[in-house]
């Protein structure tokens, strides 16, 4: 009881439920009982009242983030999974993030480093940061003790809770990362690594120019990934018309150590840009989803609810 069960019913169509005893999920093919549902192993099939079936997995952490309470969007699976990997995230890794989001990126960080790890996480908005403490907490059963969520700038905050060079990896998922790279830099441990993910080619410009002009990292570099979906039926096996496409760029970069200057691997000189370019790179030209107070206050009951109902298992 206080499970989460995936649900795939007729045509592939998925529903997430929470158990509940004496409970029902209801459609319009018929009402399914909680209690055939509990206590029956993982990856059974289970039936409703008019005989529909459905098949009952315990939710992916993939279908988990897809489907939970939002307030800021998430960063997709395929991103994360590019972070993890590319950002070398290790079990035991002592690991910065901001902004915390619905705590997508939190749930995977949490998974890598292990309960051996740390993780520190700043969010500017109390609202977002409350949605991703229920997320997290209603996926793992409990809040992990080894992962900390701090409201504020990150700029401001950064020096008040991390040592100078005590920290493995940051990731920064931000409207404007570059004004925060000399922070994250004095935090960062020499050869740590810096990702960045950002959603737009200025962003990711402006990005990689600080990171260059502080002189405190080794050249940046970006990727992003496509990930499209296959048909599979008999001889019938083509790509899917639908893929999941441009969600946004990741950048890394690794820390140098103190007093090393980057040799000048590059033989080409960058063009010049004047003062006016820059300013179409500023958060204020670039714009921010809203989102409205109404959907959050929803999302952060939701939040909590999932959390106070994993806390029953």
């Amino acid at each position: 009881m206080g499970e989460r069960v995936q649900l795939t019913g007729p045509k592939g169509r998925l529903n997430t439920i929470t158990l509940k005893a004496g409970a029902a999920f209801g459609t319009h093919r018929g009402d399914l009982l909680h209690d055939e549902i509990i206590g029956k192993p993982d990856g059974s099939v289970v039936t409703n009242k008019v005989g529909v079936e459905y098949l009952a997995f315990r939710p992916l952490l993939a279908d988990f983030v897809m489907s939970m309470p939002r307030g800021a969007a998430i960063i997709y699976p395929k991103d994360a999974a590019l972070i993890v990997t590319f950002g070398d995230i290790f079990p035991g890794a002592r690991v910065v993030e901001a902004g915390v989001g619905s705590g997508a990126l939190s749930l995977y960080l949490l998974r890598a480093i292990g309960e051996s790890g740390s993780l520190h996480s700043f969010e500017r908005r109390d609202e977002f940061a409350q949605i991703a403490q229920g997320n997290v907490a209603t996926f793992l059963g409990k809040r992990p003790k080894n992962w900390q969520v701090t409201t504020g700038d990150l700029q401001v905050e950064l020096a008040n809770h991390v040592e100078p060079g005590s920290i493995d990896r940051v990731v920064l998922d931000m409207l404007a990362p570059w004004e925060c790279i000399d922070e994250v830099a004095i935090a960062l441990t020499a050869g740590g690594v810096l990702v960045c993910y950002v959603a737009t080619v200025t962003q990711l410009s402006r990005t990689a120019e600080a990171i260059r002009e502080s002189g405190l990292f080794a050249e940046p570099e970006s990727l992003e990934s496509m990930v499209r979906d296959w048909h599979l039926q008999g001889l019938a096996v083509r790509p899917e018309h639908r893929m999941i496409a441009h969600t946004g760029f990741l950048l890394f970069a690794r820390r140098l150590s103190e007093g090393t200057q980057l040799p000048n691997f590059k033989s080409k000189v960058k063009p010049e840009f004047t003062d006016e370019d820059m300013s179409v790179w500023n958060p204020e030209h670039m714009g921010e989803r809203k989102v409205s107070e109404k959907r959050l206050r929803k999302s952060v009951r939701a939040a909590a609810q999932g959390a106070v109902d994993a806390s029953e298992l």
